[in-house]
């Protein structure tokens, strides 16, 4: 079995938060599996069609800080499905190959950051 071609262009960074988002299947909630500038996984065993545009909405530094994105499913697999955002979300630039911690590691609790 051949690996999978890394498609991803910038860095991603883990993540576990809920996104809603609306596709033409309707509006459902899902968690984000990872997540960077340009685009994310939603981990999800619905079945999405592929190149259809996506609005996404999820807190992403804060939970008082809702995001808004659209984009394009770029990707399905058995687990989900990719999304490349039609702008990059800034906040989310990589410095120096870190991704700046986002709302799940920030408000976790357990006080490593």
């Amino acid at each position: 079995m051949k690996p999978k071609p890394n498609r991803k262009k910038r860095s991603r960074r883990t993540s576990y938060i809920i996104a809603e988002y609306i596709v033409k299947e309707g509006t459902h909630r899902d968690v984000i599996k990872n997540i960077g500038a340009g685009g994310l996984f939603i981990r999800t065993s619905r079945k999405i069609a592929d190149g259809q545009t996506i609005l996404l909405e999820f807190p992403l530094f804060r939970f008082d800080n809702t995001i808004r994105v659209s984009g394009k499913v770029v990707r399905i697999d058995s687990d989900g499905f990719a999304v490349a955002f039609d702008s990059l979300i800034k906040t989310l630039e990589s410095k120096d190959g870190q991704i700046p911690d986002i709302v799940h590691e920030i408000n976790r609790g357990s006080g490593n950051k």
